[in-house]
């Protein structure tokens, strides 16, 4: 590690895209060298997937330290840093949580989301709501997660950061470089950006982001696939990319249940190919970009490559895709085989992700948070003990480590709790709104209610 303004940074992660963001976010602080601290569990990123997450970013192979996490709280206490970035989902960040609240030099805990996170999820917050600061990354996710913690009674400071992927657009937004054909008049226009000339081979490929959570349905997804086929069949001399974030055995963030490759032909056209390489690479030869509701789709959109938001399966806050709501960015599966691929409406921009880079202050609080520790004056937001006591806590870090918890409490806690939470999740199911409740309003950006996911960090 070394200082920006005499700070000492550590991020911690386990999972591919924390990772990538966490390297990505703390790259963007001018005179920073963090290290990042790669914790093992099921969802640890291989050493290719790390290899990807950190392809163009300032951190190098002497700046990542593989570790168990039996070995984390000596490797803190060791280094003393000023500040521990928790990269990875909620249960991991409790989890890294607890072990530094045993360390003796405390930090300042910063958390927060590798991408769009709206809508604002309950989870998201309360499995954060102990760390010092959360970092979000447009004035939209600010207010959501500010009404949602008013909603649900946590007070967790949130602050503003340049989403790490979005940088080139802002400088690609000025005047001279941007015009508006308004396809239907008013503030209902699609916006073409005037690239600047592109220093990369020529831009044909079609790059399809795939998720792991949405759409959730088999059949859904074999529709995306088909799309696909038929992209590919359209246009022979032009390439299909299906961009995946995992290789056969290796995890990902979310589990992902119904795998695009089991659902196209075993001899695809020569045209439809796989990519496990970065999406900044993927997207160097992109004539558009198409996904359900990936982060994505704000990478392409900060290099110039057109976007289509499929809607082809609705607009809803369990697609994750109600942020593009008057982004001019949805569109059918024709549009995608047809090719007409658009750039999002000026007016969405500046609220959703494309800030001017002067309004993130996220490392301004961090720097305050910093000086209040030293001078003694920040108290410490501490993890508070689990309400099923000892055995309660096994199963949470049996939960996030999976194999790597070798412990006699967490075999037992496994034995135990995995039974009961399938039961909780059957009742939770039950009581559940019959119209959806949060989850069904499209007026808020928030949510109440567990997220309708099966996605398990068990493995």
């Amino acid at each position: 590690m070394t200082e920006a303004t005499g700070i000492r940074v550590v991020a911690i992660a386990d999972a591919d895209s924390f990772v990538k963001w966490a390297a990505s976010l703390l790259g963007s602080v001018p005179g920073l060298r963090p290290h990042l601290l790669l914790v093992r569990t099921p969802l640890t990123a291989s050493v290719e997937q790390q290899r990807t997450a950190l392809a163009g970013t300032t951190l190098g192979p002497d700046d990542i330290t593989r570790i168990g996490f039996a070995e984390t709280a000596a490797w803190l206490a060791g280094q003393r840093p000023d500040v521990v970035l928790l990269a990875g989902r909620g249960p991991f960040v409790r989890l890294m949580g607890r072990v530094i609240d045993a360390l003796e030099h405390r930090p300042v805990t910063v958390s927060g989301l590798p991408g769009m996170a709206i809508p604002a999820q309950r989870g998201a917050l309360d499995y954060r709501r102990h760390t010092d600061l959360l970092v979000v990354h447009s004035h939209r996710e600010v207010r959501a997660f500010e009404e949602l913690g008013r909603r649900i009674g946590v007070q967790t400071p949130v602050a503003l950061a340049t989403l790490p992927f979005a940088r080139r657009r802002q400088r690609m937004l000025r005047p001279e470089r941007m015009r508006v054909d308004a396809a239907s008049g008013g503030r209902g226009g699609i916006a073409v950006a005037e690239r600047p000339a592109p220093a990369r081979p020529p831009a044909t490929d079609i790059v399809f982001a795939a998720q792991a959570l949405v759409p959730v349905g088999k059949d859904e997804r074999a529709e995306i696939a088909a799309m696909l086929l038929r992209a590919a069949e359209a246009e022979p001399a032009r390439r299909v990319v299906v961009k995946l974030r995992s290789r056969p055995g290796e995890s990902e963030t979310h589990l992902e249940r119904e795998p695009y490759a089991g659902m196209l032909p075993s001899r695809p056209p020569r045209n439809l190919v796989f990519s496990y390489d970065s999406m900044s690479a993927a997207l160097q030869t992109a004539a558009g970009l198409v996904t359900v509701s990936s982060t994505a789709a704000i990478e392409a959109t900060a290099l110039g490559v057109p976007v289509i938001a499929l809607d082809s399966f609705g607009v809803s806050k369990s697609l994750l895709n109600t942020v593009f709501v008057g982004s001019g960015l949805l569109g059918g599966r024709s549009e995608v085989v047809a090719g007409r691929f658009r750039h999002p409406h000026p007016d969405w921009l500046r609220d959703n992700y494309f800030h001017p880079e002067g309004e993130s202050t996220w490392w301004e609080r961090v720097e305050q948070l910093v000086a209040l520790r030293r001078s003694g004056a920040l108290p410490a937001r501490r993890v508070p003990a689990a309400r099923g006591g000892a055995l309660h806590e096994a199963w949470h870090r049996a939960s996030v480590l999976g194999a790597e918890d070798r412990t006699v409490p967490g075999a037992v806690a496994l034995a135990v709790g995995a039974p009961a939470t399938r039961a909780m999740a059957a009742v939770r199911t039950r009581r559940a709104p019959a119209d959806g409740g949060t989850w069904s309003d499209a007026s808020t950006d928030y949510t109440l209610e567990p997220n309708p996911f099966d996605d398990s960090l068990r493995r």
